[in-house]
């Protein structure tokens, strides 16, 4: 695995310098175009390195969207696509950081901490899990 990861590294690195004379390009297509670049790759180098609005649906962005009911979908693909269509553009950059860390530390996969959770009463899963 990690091997593979440093030979992609070494791969786009290259690339980079020859292609784009040492700058990363700043467009989710022309990042998508690298070798081992997808979507949330792609995104989190937009917002990350360059400030620009863009959503990162790695597991927890995927996961707690559809718990909370803000989408159904069944791939981070698609959750990014509509919580573009429902989220402000001014948000977009925050939404990763925001939803990993409550995953990490309140919305878990297994066992999430609903009974502490500031928002489970606006949240789809607490509601069909919890209400009787």
């Amino acid at each position: 695995f990690y091997r593979v990861k440093a030979r992609r590294i070494i791969e786009v690195a290259s690339i980079i310098n020859s292609k784009y004379s040492g700058k990363v390009p700043q467009t989710i297509d022309k990042l998508l175009e690298l070798p081992g670049v997808g979507r949330k790759t792609a995104n989190c180098v937009l917002v990350y390195a360059f400030d620009k609005p863009a959503i990162p649906v790695d597991t927890h962005v995927h996961r707690i969207s559809n718990r909370l009911g803000l989408v159904q979908t069944k791939i981070p693909e698609e959750t990014e696509i509509e919580l573009m269509k429902k989220i402000p553009r001014e948000h977009w950059i925050r939404i990763n950081d925001i939803f990993v860390m409550y995953g990490q530390n309140i919305c878990k996969p297994i066992s999430p901490m609903c009974a502490v959770c500031q928002i489970k009463k606006d949240c789809s899963y607490y509601r069909t899990k919890f209400s009787s």
